[in-house]
């Protein structure tokens, strides 16, 4: 007998995502999000390869592109502000993509799109499952207690929800980068270019345009695992500073930005290995299952594809456990290949020395040449087929 009844944790995009298709096939759907509203924070995201298809599929493309961030490329600049590589926006697979809109803006959008038909339940939290017969017995945080046929958990790489079903079983694996992302005061030096600056002792602070009138700002820096994400935020901060103070560049703007702002994102990049995405009537997607990290620049591509993937196998398989058979056995090995980080990443990217820095940069204007731009377009073309964005989709709905 088909499961029609399905809770989703998490309301960022990926369960939006599978919301979205889920109630084009029938399912009830129920939203749960620990946050007492949309959490509309965060840095440019983007919509490409498959994704980018479903995006069409789903109406939201064009309304993707009309919140464009105005983005036209990344600058890598030295600490005169002085212009050492440019990389246009779409004359490269590296800085700026086709379709890049604000994490919160996409969030605003796939909400739009399933208000109407989902039930949402913010500032609330699955705090335990148990499975019966006939469907799972959900415990909330405000106490009450509801049954549904299936339970998804779709929230972020830290997942709560991810612990109550699989336990330890998943792996988050961290890559030796800590990152932190915020949102700062527009200035002169801004435009509606990106800018990309490189320090010494791997460190980088990098600043992007967006469509607010601000700007938003990140540091980022190697380092092995030292449990710098669980400080609290002002410790968090003060590290920033020790990190951060005689970086040069516009480093002190930032880190006076930093100082008075309420929401800063801090967290080791990292990202999950899980040997099954399912458990008995509950399973996973998005993050929680197979967050790829930033440093694919496919993580919000690869969130969209997995939760239209498992909607679809849900609605063509009459037993659930066919369908999350079917949904991995579709799916995994395309989250395989996206994990594979190219050789040095990210270390490539943060050098230690300046001759290290001076390499990067001169790496970086080799490949915006126009000569090497066209040799790699001419190349890409002639290999679409085995581009890591590529992935065959299924037309469920037909």
């Amino acid at each position: 007998m088909k499961a029609k009844k399905i809770l989703i944790s998490g309301a960022s995009i990926a369960g939006p995502t599978l919301a979205f298709w889920l109630n084009r096939y029938g399912f009830e759907t129920t939203i749960v999000e620990r946050a007492e509203s949309l959490r509309l924070g965060g840095q440019n995201v983007d919509i490409k390869g498959a994704a980018q298809k479903i995006a069409q599929w789903m109406g939201i493309e064009e309304e993707i592109r009309a919140a464009d961030t105005g983005e036209l490329g990344v600058l890598f600049v030295d600490e005169n502000n002085v212009t050492k590589a440019a990389l246009p926006k779409g004359e490269s697979n590296l800085g700026t993509s086709e379709l890049e809109i604000l994490r919160g803006d996409l969030v605003k959008i796939l909400y739009e799109h399933t208000k109407e038909n989902v039930e949402y339940l913010f500032g609330n939290q699955i705090i335990a499952l148990d499975e019966h017969q006939d469907g799972v017995k959900v415990t909330f945080q405000n106490g009450e207690i509801r049954d549904f046929d299936l339970v998804i958990c779709a929230d972020g790489i830290r997942s709560r929800t991810r612990s109550l079903i699989f336990g330890d079983e998943p792996f988050v694996k961290p890559v030796g980068l800590y990152v932190s992302y915020f949102t700062i005061p527009r200035a002169s030096s801004d435009s509606r270019w990106a800018r990309w600056y490189n320090a010494t002792d791997a460190r980088v602070i990098f600043m992007r345009p967006d469509n607010e009138g601000t700007t938003r700002a990140s540091f980022s820096f190697m380092s092995e695992p030292m449990g710098y994400e669980k400080l609290s935020q002002e410790e968090q901060k003060a590290l920033l500073h020790e990190k951060f103070v005689d970086a040069g560049w516009e480093a002190q703007r930032v880190l006076a930005a930093l100082d008075n702002n309420a929401e800063v994102y801090f967290d080791a990049i990292s990202q999950v290995y899980a040997p099954r995405w399912s458990k008995g009537r509950c399973a996973m997607t998005g993050d929680a299952a197979f967050c790829p990290s930033p440093l694919t620049g496919m993580g919000v591509s690869l969130s969209v594809v997995g939760a239209y993937i498992l909607a679809g196998e849900l609605s063509r398989h009459a037993d659930y456990p066919e369908a999350f058979e079917a949904y991995d056995r579709a799916f995994r090995p395309y989250v395989t290949k996206i994990q594979k980080l190219p050789p040095g990443v990210p270390r490539l990217a943060h050098p230690k020395t300046k001759l290290g820095i001076f390499f990067l940069n001169t790496i970086l204007n080799l490949i915006s040449s126009k000569f090497v731009i066209k040799i790699g377009q001419l190349f890409s073309d002639k290999n679409k087929s085995s581009t890591d964005d590529t992935i065959e989709l299924v037309e469920y709905w037909k």
